[in-house]
């Protein structure tokens, strides 16, 4: 190849390092050459080649204890091996008591009740039951005594003294479930705690915390090697002589590596010399995931890092000029698997093309989703009270608006749950002189995490641990789904205002003994889902349990006095199923009325009620007997208007997969087609 047709004359340095004429010569002549890698390409075909050459699936899982996994991501689903709380507890100073006996207190008609030999702290076990007109005293986080379920708020209250002992005057009714915490209410056992790829943050270490987990599968951190290049650089602090640069894209980068889930390893600066350099680029790639140099990458005589990654393995150099500015010189390559960029060695350029196309690749080895904003406008879908007097920072979950936009759903989790933080998008503020945000109302939502887009699939309705088996399905699919479990009769109301995706439900109706059909709306459509056995929970070896079925069970416990009921929340389709069975009968305890089946079992387990109806799996769980009452379908609304989305396409598609299908029995479902 000719000489091109231009004058030079030696620089001083290369005077100064005696290079001669000859050798100068020769590096011209190997820069004429790089012209055949300088293909300028546009970004998004830069970004195809580069991508369809790595494989970019997270990297391996490692286990690491709880307090080293702040910012690491979730590699497999955690699920709760213990209930949280563990038991009924109150959430205020007070009496524990029986809801009924305060009906119709007031200041002018105190309700009078005996108070028990007992002052239940925190980590005492009752050992008193409340019987009818009794009350026992209670601290906030103690344990609810068997016969009570509610509990008085201690300014409510006087304390008297007469011929039978201490009494407590109550000036106020109290609603069943009153300042109760219920049992499972919080962390429910084997409920998914976090799904794969959840970013752990001070929010889930104190959800694992009190799930008593010590330690959690996280995603390797990709190690990125971080090489600077050029005769001109010198290291921050060093006297710089004429000519010479500091180091700045290295300090830039390595923070930049960390911000973005990786680890970085600094590797220091390296002359353009090139026997020098391919050692520093084979060491580099011995020791890290990804490597990046910046420096070296355009058509200058000393630019070598191209010529070196061409003779590395394949593919080799890949993309070698992109159209932007700044970033043209910007060099893409990979030896095997491994990504290797050349970044331009101007900061601004560096520093541009580092996070178009080498942020996204870390956060894909790490498990992290893509950089989010900050700050969303939403619709608030439901109204939100609040307390006069004080600023209210209510916490939400965001889905994609029927009309285009998001809406905010507030979470209903109290001030004493661990998993509203981990659970809520994010939040917004209602003023000290407001008394609540209305349905309808635009608010401005901070984000918890820049996690700044919609889930793909919103499912609201009546939980089951089936779903979380659908659901990390699509997980490893990298489709987020978002869970709201208010029950079976909530989730279908939210089903026809077009709020939701899909809607589990397991509703009896009770004319035609059939689940879920009946309830059918115009623009609905019944997708099926899978059996679930329904029966009365009972503590092994209670004789007035062994040996009869589950419906003559409910007879005779309902007409026991002694036997105590733990019955389910109103609009929840257990409640439906054992309301019919009861046929307007109030049995004792039929007030005690917590929202999931893990927290009757963790009340009959516990012996703090005798019965209770819950599903065939979560009896097993807690080691209780089962008396069968409905084979029950779990099924999904689905409203038409959001049946093309590929979220719920894909839903649909894993409910039928293998692997869930073999996971669902193993659970202890029954599919459709093996149903009798």
């Amino acid at each position: 190849m000719p000489v091109p047709r231009w004058t030079w004359l030696p620089c001083r340095e290369a005077m100064a390092d005696h290079t001669s004429p000859a050798d100068l010569l020769d590096r011209v002549r190997r820069t004429a050459r790089q012209e055949q890698f300088l293909e300028v390409v546009s970004a998004e075909e830069a970004t195809h080649r580069f991508r369809a050459a790595l494989d970019l699936r997270p990297l391996a899982e490692e286990v690491v204890p709880l307090a080293a996994s702040l910012g690491r991501v979730v590699a497999k689903t955690i699920a709760a091996t213990a209930d949280a709380p563990p038991f009924d507890r109150a959430s205020v100073d007070g009496f524990a008591l029986r809801a009924a006996d305060t009906v119709g207190a007031s200041e002018a008609t105190p309700a009078r009740l005996r108070l028990n030999p007992e002052v239940l702290a925190c980590g005492v076990a009752p050992g008193v039951e409340v019987a009818p007109d009794t009350a026992t005293a209670i601290a906030t986080g103690g344990m609810i005594p068997r016969g009570a379920d509610a509990v008085a708020m201690i300014e409510w209250t006087e304390l008297a003294e007469d011929a039978d002992g201490p009494a407590v005057l109550l000036k106020r009714a109290v609603a069943p479930g009153g300042f109760v915490g219920f049992a499972g209410s919080d962390i429910a056992r084997a409920e998914a705690l976090l799904r794969a790829g959840t970013v752990v943050t001070s929010r889930e270490i104190g959800m694992l915390a009190a799930a008593g987990l010590a330690e959690v599968p996280v995603v390797r951190r990709p190690r990125v090697a971080v090489l600077s290049t050029g005769d001109e650089l010198h290291p921050p602090g060093a006297s710089l002589p004429p000519g010479g640069i500091t180091d700045s894209n290295a300090a830039i980068l390595c923070a930049a590596v960390a911000e973005n889930g990786g680890e970085p390893v600094p590797m220091g600066i390296f002359r353009d010399e090139e026997a020098a350099l391919e050692a520093a680029v084979r060491d580099a790639l011995s020791r890290a995931d990804l490597v990046v140099m910046s420096g070296g990458t355009s058509k200058g005589a000393g630019d070598v890092s191209h010529r070196i990654l061409s003779r590395l393995g394949a593919p080799g150099v890949i993309v070698h000029g992109v159209a932007l500015k700044p970033g043209k010189p910007l060099c893409l390559a990979a030896v095997g698997t491994t990504p290797v960029v050349v970044l331009p060695g101007f900061p601004a350029s560096a520093v541009f093309t580092f996070h178009e196309f080498v942020v996204p690749v870390i956060r894909a080895l790490a498990g992290l989703p893509p950089r989010e904003e900050t700050e969303v406008e939403a619709t608030l879908a439901v109204r939100t009270p609040s307390e006069l007097g004080r600023t209210e920072y209510v916490m939400v979950s965001l889905a994609a608006a029927p009309g285009g936009g998001l809406n905010a759903f507030p979470l209903g989790k109290g001030s004493g749950s661990v998993t509203a933080f981990s659970q809520a998008d994010g939040f917004f503020p209602i003023a000290a002189l407001d008394a609540g945000a209305e349905a309808g109302a635009p608010v401005r939502v901070r984000l918890i995490g820049g996690a700044a887009r919609p889930p793909d699939l919103v499912v609201i309705g009546s939980h089951c641990v089936g779903l979380d088996a659908v659901l990390e399905e699509l997980a490893a699919q990298g489709i987020r789904a978002r869970t709201l479990a208010i029950g079976s009769l909530g989730g279908l109301a939210a089903a026809k205002r077009g709020e939701c995706d899909l809607a589990p439900a397991h509703l009896l109706d009770p004319k035609t003994g059939t689940y879920n059909e009946p309830f059918l709306a115009p623009g609905l459509r019944l997708v099926r889902g899978w059996g679930r056995l329904q029966g009365v929970v009972f503590r092994p070896g209670d004789p007035r349990f062994e040996g009869i079925d589950g419906p003559e069970a409910v007879r005779r416990a309902a007409a026991n006095p002694s036997c105590l009921l733990v019955n389910r929340n109103a609009g929840s389709g257990t409640r439906i199923l054992l309301d019919g069975l009861l046929g307007g009968v109030r049995p004792a305890g039929y007030a005690n009325q917590p929202k999931s089946h893990n927290a009757v079992a963790a009340a009959v387990a516990q012996g703090r009620a005798d019965w209770g109806v819950a599903i065939a799996t979560v009896a097993r769980a807690y080691g209780l007997g089962l008396l069968p009452l409905a084979d029950e379908t779990y099924d999904f609304f689905l409203p038409e208007s959001r049946a093309n989305r590929p979220a719920v396409a894909a839903f649909l598609t894993a409910l039928c997969a293998p692997a869930v299908m073999e996971r669902l029995r193993a659970i202890g479902f029954t599919l459709p087609a093996e149903a009798a």
